[in-house]
């Protein structure tokens, strides 16, 4: 049989924090139990909490991680275009990847940010308004109609719709195959059969839908912000 690379195996803290966003995503935060978390990864309850102080912590973890690791991202991506129309294209491609690679996180966000600290939750609407801050002014740019001054709240609202495009994504992509399994298995293939029922669309089909959305949105936007034409 010919050799196969086997995929390295995620570090414990990693494997904690995968397992910890899909139980939650599933069963809600004050669901699940800290030795349903440990079992899922193949340790006792108690051994947890070498990694993490409690489940609070876990939570805290997942969504202020989250929130700064978008950030970070779309900052380097937007740095590292070339002009404001390529830096917009980019930080969709960044948004639909996270809307649809990490759709246990959006769940979580939506449905238990609640239940963070008062601490961890002002952290993650500080990242989180740092982000639409970015996207804001990268569209403005690319689009020089929104670049006027009274045109910024249309800029706003249509950042804002476009995040709540992107991330319904948890309610309409095919679901994620289960860790580990292979492109073209049977556990990969249920899940894609399972998601063509729901949405008709494989993960590739969604993405380019995703991103041709996005695009049609800011540019509606920009048009509104125009104004209508004269007439010929």
């Amino acid at each position: 049989m010919p050799n196969r690379a086997t995929a390295p195996a995620l570090p414990r803290r990693d494997q904690i924090r995968k397992e910890a966003a899909r139980l939650f995503a599933a069963r809600g935060f004050l669901g699940v139990g800290v030795d349903e978390i440990g079992k899922a990864v193949g340790i006792s309850g108690p051994g947890l909490y070498r990694h993490f102080a409690g489940k609070d912590a876990m939570l805290a973890d997942l969504l202020v991680g989250i929130s700064e690791r978008l950030l970070e991202e779309g900052r380097r991506r937007e740095g590292e275009a070339d002009g404001p129309r390529a830096a917009l294209d980019s930080l969709i491609d960044g948004h639909v990847d996270f809307a649809l690679d990490d759709r246990d996180l959006i769940t979580l966000h939506d449905r238990e940010l609640l239940h963070l600290k008062e601490a961890d939750r002002r952290r993650v609407r500080r990242l989180q308004r740092g982000y639409v801050e970015l996207w804001v002014a990268v569209v403005r740019e690319a689009f020089p109609p929104l670049a006027a001054p009274e045109a910024e709240p249309v800029a706003r609202a249509a950042v804002h719709a476009v995040f709540g495009l992107l991330n319904s994504t948890p309610h309409s992509a095919a679901p994620q195959p289960p860790q580990g399994a292979e492109p073209g298995s049977d556990a990969g293939g249920s899940a894609e059969r399972s998601g063509s029922e729901r949405s008709g669309l494989a993960r590739d089909s969604m993405a380019a839908l995703l991103r041709a959305l996005a695009q049609g949105a800011f540019a509606a936007a920009a048009a509104e912000a125009e104004g209508p034409r004269p007439a010929v």
